[in-house]
């Protein structure tokens, strides 16, 4: 089969809930990305389209970034089935790991969910997001230097917002970061957390990264180079 008659692979882009997160102008940046590398590329604004079979039996690769928010138990179905079966899910910050808070299934199925992000001492914070802004490093693990997402990837600095992730053993953890223990934090020790992670769901592959706030985040380099590459390891 020739180049021209090879089918081409399907994507699916919802995105929605927080604005903050921008998740247009994050998705957008990607759109080009996977049509370049031969998907047909559909957007939704709704997760109403999880819920569409005729969708969803075809799709290949889901990119997900809807913050918070809530799921119908048709829409989930339709999401998890499709999981199962083999399509791809991927997705970076709130827009994955910050979804569907009531949603245990989807919670398992991500294998990480956002619990707090540190912020500066608070006689620095003035009511802006960048009151949770902090420099910290993401450290490539030793699995993630054997990875294809991360192959070839040092550990690199980001000023944005760290994710403290709850998670289970089941992740293939990529890259992690520490928060540290200030005199004003709750916590008394430093906590290592996953920033990069791999899960397999069923037939279906889960990539998630924690770093990716705002459309500054997601484009630096290499938090972009890892994004693009995630995309395509989670596509069946």
């Amino acid at each position: 089969m020739s180049a021209a008659e090879t089918p081409q692979r399907r994507a699916l882009v919802v995105r929605g809930g927080w604005d903050g997160h921008m998740p247009v102008e994050t998705t957008d940046l990607f759109v080009p990305f996977l049509r370049d590398n031969g998907f047909d590329v559909r957007v939704s604004d709704s997760t109403a389209v999880y819920a569409d079979e005729s969708v969803m039996a075809e799709v290949d690769l889901i990119v997900q970034v809807v913050t918070m928010s809530t799921i119908a138990d048709d829409e989930f179905a339709g999401l998890q089935q499709a999981v199962l079966g083999g399509a791809g899910l991927a997705g970076w910050h709130g827009g994955i790991a910050d979804a569907f808070r009531n949603t245990a299934d989807y919670l398992h199925m991500i294998g990480g969910q956002f619990a707090h992000h540190a912020g500066k001492h608070p006689s620095e914070r003035t009511g802006e997001q960048s009151d949770n802004y902090i420099p910290y490093t993401v450290h490539v693990t030793e699995a993630g230097h054997e990875h294809p997402i991360t192959q070839g990837i040092e550990d690199f600095d980001l000023v944005t917002e760290q994710y403290w992730v709850l998670s289970d053993e089941y992740n293939d953890v990529l890259a992690t970061t520490m928060q540290e223990a200030r005199d004003f934090d709750a916590w008394n020790r430093p906590v290592t957390a996953p920033a990069i992670w791999t899960r397999q769901w069923g037939e279906g592959r889960v990539f998630v990264s924690a770093p990716g706030h705002r459309l500054e985040v997601v484009e630096s380099q290499p938090l972009r180079t890892i994004i693009e590459r995630g995309l395509l390891w989670a596509a069946r």
